[in-house]
């Protein structure tokens, strides 16, 4: 039997560090790619915007294969299904690893990303589950603090690692943190957590049919591709525009990271209490963020600091992204919370694609930032969309 939220209120922090674990493994190994692009893209012997595509194949991975295993699980006890997500990433790891040229690399980077979508779309209905619904917002947030994290610690040092070891014995440190993942949700995750909605496949696949739920996704997907279309050049923008070195990358990283960690905990609870205006007003302010760092950019010392901003404003949203999702399909919330990841990496694919097109197309590095501006446009747009959408719904059951 599952314990009540009242109960698991006090315990919540340790199955949510198991989950917190596993995703600052999967966020390590997202991310840190951004930061070795040249290095792979040199021992690979093809170019950076080629290298740039392991990214958009790993987004893909996650995009197809999220749902499928979200499918193929529906009707499996969560804690089983989270513990055989996290083992399949530990090997994909493993075969990123070893893998001898880039098209084995780029399979390897998909067979790890079959494992990331569902993950995060499961373990975001499970930490929900063990918290009042006020606070379920705030306990997503807790589990993705290990992807932000990630930023801080995993990214960084896996930069550095890579830089000074060869991109390959960064992929070999996230097999160990991916074993230390394994077990913590072995140990820590109770047993009967979250159990399935009971409406099987088809009840999941029904509240597909809802409008709101695909507005929320394509919100999400819209978020991720502004991000990637300016971070997945980050590194050629802060040395080849801002003038930073090489080794100041890293704790430029590390500084982005700092800022999601501080995004994401303060947009749990900017969500719990306010969910859309949280959105509305983030996006808003990533618009302005965008503009200035297209005009800034030549300037170290103010673009450095505005990395932060833009890293802690990332994330201020995610946790409400997710949540809306979660809510606008509540009753089989399993299914879209893990398509809502797909949405997410199908975000980050199109915007590795968005940013490297426009740069083949002839877009200087420096005015790469103007396209996540444009981009996030498109997305407060469609969060406004939604919104008349519940007023709407709204209207028409008070006059029934």
């Amino acid at each position: 039997m599952v314990a009540s939220p009242q109960a698991c209120e006090s315990s919540m922090p340790l199955p949510i560090f198991a989950l917190a674990v596993a995703s600052f493994c999967i966020g390590t190994t997202e991310f840190v790619i951004m930061g070795l692009l040249p290095e792979m893209a040199a021992d690979l012997g093809v170019s950076i915007p080629a290298a740039g595509l392991l990214v958009t194949g790993y987004a893909l991975g996650v995009v197809f294969g999220a749902p499928v295993i979200a499918l193929a699980t529906a009707n499996l006890p969560r804690k089983q299904v989270l513990i055989a997500l996290a083992s399949l990433f530990v090997v994909g790891n493993l075969l990123c690893a070893v893998a001898p040229n880039y098209w084995l690399l780029m399979v390897a980077r998909v067979v790890t990303a079959f494992g990331h979508g569902a993950f995060f779309g499961i373990g975001s209905v499970v930490a929900a589950s063990l918290v009042p619904r006020n606070q379920q917002a705030s306990a997503v947030a807790l589990m993705f603090a290990g992807l932000t994290l990630s930023n801080i610690l995993g990214v960084p040092a896996g930069t550095a690692l890579g830089e000074a070891f060869g991109w390959r014995s960064t992929f070999w440190a996230v097999v160990l943190i991916g074993l230390v993942s394994v077990a913590s949700i072995a140990w820590l995750v109770p047993r009967n957590v979250a159990p399935p909605s009971g409406k099987g496949i088809a009840g999941e696949i029904r509240v597909l049919g809802s409008l709101q739920v695909w507005l929320a996704m394509l919100t999400s997907a819209l978020s991720s591709c502004a991000l990637f279309a300016v971070f997945t050049y980050i590194k050629p923008i802060l040395t080849g525009v801002s003038g930073l070195s090489t080794p100041d990358v890293t704790w430029v990283l590390l500084l982005f990271g700092a800022g999601m960690t501080v995004g994401n905990i303060l947009g749990g609870r900017l969500a719990d209490r306010r969910l859309m205006p949280t959105v509305i007003g983030t996006f808003s302010a990533l618009v302005v963020m965008f503009v200035i760092f297209a005009e800034i950019g030549t300037q170290p010392v103010a673009t450095v600091a505005l990395v932060f901003v833009w890293g802690a404003l990332t994330f201020l949203a995610i946790p409400a992204l997710q949540l809306r999702v979660m809510q606008t399909a509540e009753g089989a919330p399993n299914l879209a919370s893990t398509l809502n990841q797909s949405a997410f990496n199908m975000g980050n694919a199109a915007g590795a694609w968005l940013g490297g097109a426009a740069i083949s197309a002839g877009l200087s590095y420096a005015a790469l930032p103007y396209v996540g501006a444009g981009t996030v446009l498109i997305a407060l747009a469609v969060a406004l969309a939604s919104i008349a959408g519940d007023r709407l719904r709204a209207v028409a059951q008070a006059s029934t």
